[in-house]
C-alpha cells in the first residue's frame, strides 16, 4: 500500500505538466495542421487563458501558497479547459473574455500582420486604382 499511496500522492506532479503543457502543445500542433478553424479557436483560447492563469499565479504566489489544494483545483480546472468533451477554453473565452472586450469597446486589429499569411491576405483585399 505504501508504494501505491506514494504513486497516487505524486500523480499530480505528472498530471499537472501533462494537462497544462504537453497535451495542449500536441493538440495545438494538430490544430495548426488541420483545416478546421474550430480547433484553432479552442487552442488559441486555451493559451490566452493559460497565460492569464500563469500571470495571476505569479502575482499572487504568496497568497496561493496558503490555499489548501490550490494546485489540485487548478489541475481540475485546466482539465476542463483542455478536454475536447468540454471545450472549456472556448467557452470561457466566448462568455467572459470576448464579452469584456465588447463591454469595454476594446478594438483589436483583424489583420495585424503577425502569423502566417495574414499580411498577404490583407494586401490581396486592397483595391488598387
Amino acid at each position: 500500500m505504501g508504494k501505491t499511496w506514494a504513486l497516487i500522492s505524486h500523480l499530480h506532479a505528472f498530471a499537472g505538466p501533462t494537462l497544462t503543457l504537453i497535451y495542449p502543445l500536441y493538440a495545438s500542433i494538430c490544430a495548426m495542421e488541420s483545416t478546421s478553424k474550430v480547433d484553432d479557436e479552442q487552442w488559441l483560447a486555451y493559451w490566452i487563458l493559460y497565460s492569464l492563469i500563469t500571470l495571476m499565479e505569479m502575482a499572487l504566489h504568496k497568497v496561493l501558497y496558503w490555499i489548501p489544494l490550490w494546485y489540485e483545483a487548478k489541475v481540475l480546472f485546466v482539465a476542463w479547459l483542455v478536454l475536447p468533451q468540454f471545450r472549456g477554453a472556448s467557452f470561457i473565452y466566448d462568455k467572459f473574455v470576448r464579452e469584456q472586450l465588447k463591454k469595454n469597446r476594446v478594438k483589436l486589429h483583424e489583420h495585424h500582420g503577425h502569423g502566417h499569411g495574414h499580411a498577404d491576405e490583407h494586401q490581396s483585399h486592397v483595391v488598387r486604382g
